[in-house]
């Protein structure tokens, strides 16, 4: 019966002793949840990209001088747009600042233009003459805005192009001409970045090629003189890998 009595004051006592025990625990802390992070891109580093499209170079020539005649009063044979392909590639290396976005340019494209159109009565006719650009090389300096992924751009700088110029007896080429020329250039692009390091983009770009002369021979023998004026109009499509890492994490 003792025994009995005592475990019964036991229970009752730690029934008693449990509240008290359980209002004396610490309160959980309260943990703050984490700020949710931004990702911006960041337009800085170097960047290596590859390029395509189509162009289109307006022609113009004239005749100032021919075999055995001398300087000749300077007479219009017409104009003709080459027209084509081109692939290639660029490379260059940009700053941001805040949104603002600097930048330099090399870029390189193998051409595929060609056109022709028939000599005025007044000149050779039916003389054809043929112009052909294989290849084209900007050099340029950028100035961009940013939304985030978004870059707008404007360029401009140097252009060089590489010309041949045939004149053509039924299909035949008959006297030719082959070019390195250099102008300027100006043109406006819009990237935007798809993935980290990755962006694609479309860019349109003007050539001033100006006028030059250019001295057409027969088997390496003087023929006749032309200056000839050139413009070049190309768009492409860029895909761009820059290298570092673009997106940068914004609390």
């Amino acid at each position: 019966m003792k025994k009995v009595l005592l475990a019964s004051a036991s229970l009752f006592a730690l029934s008693a002793l449990a509240p008290a025990s359980a209002a004396d625990l610490a309160a959980r802390p309260y943990t703050k949840a984490p700020i949710a992070v931004a990702s911006v891109y960041n337009w800085s580093g170097f960047y290596l990209g590859i390029n395509g499209g189509g162009a289109s170079s307006r022609n113009c020539w004239d005749t100032t001088a021919v075999v055995l005649l001398g300087p000749v009063p300077s007479t219009p044979e017409g104009c003709h747009n080459a027209t084509g392909g081109l692939v290639g590639g660029q490379i260059g290396y940009r700053w941001q600042a805040a949104s603002w976005v600097f930048g330099l340019e090399a870029q390189g494209d193998w051409a595929n233009l060609k056109g022709s159109n028939t000599s005025s009565p007044a000149a050779f006719s039916p003389l054809v003459n043929q112009t052909k650009i294989d290849a084209i090389g900007l050099f340029t300096g950028q100035v961009g805005y940013a939304w985030n992924n978004v870059l707008w751009y404007v360029k401009g700088g140097a252009a060089v192009t590489h010309n041949k110029y045939n004149g053509l007896f039924g299909g035949v080429v008959f006297d030719s001409a082959n070019e390195t020329r250099w102008g300027g250039a100006v043109g406006t692009g819009i990237e935007f970045g798809f993935a980290p390091n990755w962006s694609v983009g479309f860019e349109y770009n003007h050539l001033f090629m100006g006028r030059r002369s250019n001295d057409l021979t027969v088997a390496g023998f003087y023929f006749r003189t032309d200056s000839i004026k050139q413009d070049v109009d190309m768009g492409t499509v860029r895909l761009n890998y820059t290298f570092g890492g673009p997106v940068v994490a914004k609390y």
